[in-house]
């Protein structure tokens, strides 16, 4: 039956515009990918399952679970579905695939056409939360901090930025305790200040029991072109924290599935006041999660990361593409390549700034700097590029404007000592830190919050380091990572 289920649902994203899937966030799940996620369920003793479909796009979730209770791998006498989809011109084919199952088992089910948020709002305020398990795939789009769904998530204790973690929060609330959750979501909540609110929410309502990586970002949802780094995480409503399975494959076909079990310290760190959420990459801890001698904060270095504070298109008459005399340099990314600076460069981006009272304030000294991208390109082998802004590059010049696509480390707006800065860049482009930031960084961005979650050696390693690194100049992979990890083993 499954077979038809994925048949109806290739036909029906094939036919669908993709403006049309953008405005609802709709992407509809491969049956592999449906039947990995209803596997993930554990069997109890309840006669009756409730079960809840948000976002139910032509049910192929819901098939894939109800599978599990042909198979008798679910005991239950009897299953009540209520599923919601906003989409009505999918109530057919959504129909189709339950009419495969109501004739076989003892199924009812309730569509529901209206809005999600605004039902679910309804029923957790009257008190009605009985579901006891959810599984779904819910819409991916930002929700405006004015908006009418912001407002109404707000009345019921919740507090986040897009209609995905929206969904999973409302669903939480209306299940029962012990009652299971499996969604499948981009792994953007994982790490970052705007969800820190849901990270929060999560932690406090249910215990997380599975967490699956897949590690090829265009595999998951290929029909639809989606590059979104995707998980599947499994949760329970109220129930105790205790070790995590994680597992990973490389795409939806589930090949050479890995799977290992991890204490909940080594998915959110005790001290971790951000509660980011890591995936770490092996039972044994890598080398930054080993030394000792990475063991210190931003703060505790007494330095400073922040992102550029120029946003070109709100300044658009002061910036040049030539210096000038009234001009000060202006640093975008593309002025960084191989760990070199490149300034002035011919090409799309401006090089200078008019320095004035309306940029004044966003301008920092002339001096050393260490940068790091924000986005890098997937094909990219590190996330973190980081580069050493060199005084010398910019001949007189008294100050300099960094865009808003990088992030810069500084000592309260002035540069750090060169040393510093060379070893810190040194220390950001190893090896050992990438694999590290990966396990909480699923996407292409780098953001201020999470430089500022990195362990750091201490200022005397970093300047050792930079010392050494301003001495040989040129430098490889091979070198950075050995250097780094003999001061730091």
């Amino acid at each position: 039956m499954l077979s038809t289920v994925e048949k109806n649902r290739v036909r029906v994203s094939n036919q669908t515009e993709a403006k049309r899937k953008a405005e609802l966030g709709q992407f509809l799940t491969p049956v592999r990918t449906a039947k990995f996620m209803a596997s993930l369920f554990t069997p109890t003793a309840l006669s009756t399952c409730y079960l809840l479909d948000p976002g139910t796009g032509i049910c192929s979730l819901s098939c894939a679970f109800l599978e599990r209770w042909i198979a008798r791998d679910f005991l239950f006498n009897a299953v009540e579905l209520e599923a919601f989809e906003i989409d009505c011109s999918l109530h057919d084919e959504l129909c189709r695939s339950l009419s495969l199952y109501t004739a076989k088992m003892h199924l009812n089910y309730k569509l529901q056409d209206g809005d999600f948020i605004e039902h679910a709002v309804k029923r957790i305020q009257s008190g009605d939360c009985s579901f006891t398990h959810v599984i779904l795939n819910p819409p991916y789009k930002k929700i405006s901090s004015t908006s009418h769904h912001r407002l109404q998530l707000r009345s019921v204790g919740i507090e986040t930025v897009n209609l995905y973690s929206a969904f999973i929060a409302l669903s939480l609330k209306l299940m029962v305790p012990g009652g299971q959750l499996v969604a499948i979501v981009p792994r953007s909540f994982c790490n970052g200040p705007y969800y820190r609110s849901f990270r929060h929410f999560i932690l406090k309502h249910a215990a997380i029991r599975n967490i699956h990586l897949f590690e090829s970002r265009s595999k998951t949802f290929q029909d639809d072109d989606v590059l979104q780094e995707n998980i599947i995480i499994k949760l329970e409503r109220s129930g105790k924290q205790d070790s995590v399975i994680i597992s990973k494959s490389k795409d939806d076909r589930f090949n050479n599935l890995r799977t290992d079990e991890y204490p909940f310290d080594r998915i959110v760190l005790p001290e971790d006041s951000q509660q980011f959420i890591y995936i770490p990459n092996s039972i044994e801890k890598g080398l930054i999660d080993q030394s000792v001698k990475v063991r210190y904060s931003l703060s505790d270095l007494g330095i400073q990361v922040s992102t550029g504070p120029v946003v070109d298109f709100r300044l658009k008459p002061y910036l040049c593409d030539v210096p000038q005399s009234d001009t000060v340099p202006l640093l975008y990314p593309t002025h960084f390549s191989q760990n070199r600076t490149e300034w002035p460069k011919n090409g799309k981006k401006p090089n200078a700034i008019q320095r004035n009272p309306n940029t004044e304030k966003l301008l920092y000294p002339n001096g050393y700097y260490c940068v790091v991208r924000r986005f890098s390109s997937k094909e990219e082998k590190r996330r973190i590029m980081a580069t050493v802004v060199d005084p010398i590059s910019f001949g007189d010049a008294e100050m300099l404007g960094f865009e808003n696509h990088l992030n810069l480390f500084h000592d309260h707006k002035r540069g750090l000592n060169p040393a510093l800065a060379y070893g810190l860049a040194l220390f950001l482009n190893t090896t050992a830190l990438d694999e590290n930031f990966r396990q909480f960084n699923g996407h292409t961005q780098v953001n201020a919050t999470d430089l500022k979650q990195i362990k750091y050696p201490s200022c005397i390693v970093l300047v050792e380091l930079g010392e050494w690194a301003m001495k040989h100049g040129t430098l490889t992979q091979k070198m950075i990572d050995e250097k780094v990890g003999a001061s730091i083993e």
